[in-house]
């Protein structure tokens, strides 16, 4: 999905989505001695939270600049983690579906020789 397609109420998701994503990282550290797994700390890095904010913000100017934040952030993403966010929101390319799929409402290819 190309960052111009979102909208405002869509890039809030979208983002609560990532920032879960991002979240469910973990890192081993050290601390007195002992392992310990510490969540990711990508999202605050990439100030999702002050995007998020922006995002459900009551005046519009605010929201426009919140939806430029999330495009800009978009594209730099890697694919996989941005196919994670997808499927997090249930999104698909139905041209990416098997034919057995039900949510495929593809048409069966018909020769036109026949």
């Amino acid at each position: 999905m190309e960052a111009d397609n979102f909208t405002v109420e869509s890039a809030l998701e979208a983002a609560l989505v990532l920032q879960k994503v991002l979240a469910a990282r973990t890192h081993r550290r050290k601390v007195m001695g002992q392992d310990v797994l510490v969540p990711g700390q990508l999202g605050d890095a990439l100030q999702l939270p002050k995007t998020i904010s922006r995002l459900r913000g009551k005046q519009q100017r605010l929201r426009e600049r919140g939806l430029e934040d999330f495009q800009e952030l978009w594209p730099t993403l890697s694919i996989y983690t941005r196919q994670r966010v997808l499927n997090g929101l249930g999104w698909y390319d139905p041209k990416e579906l098997d034919w057995d799929d039900k949510r495929s409402n593809r048409r069966p290819m018909v020769d036109p020789d026949t």
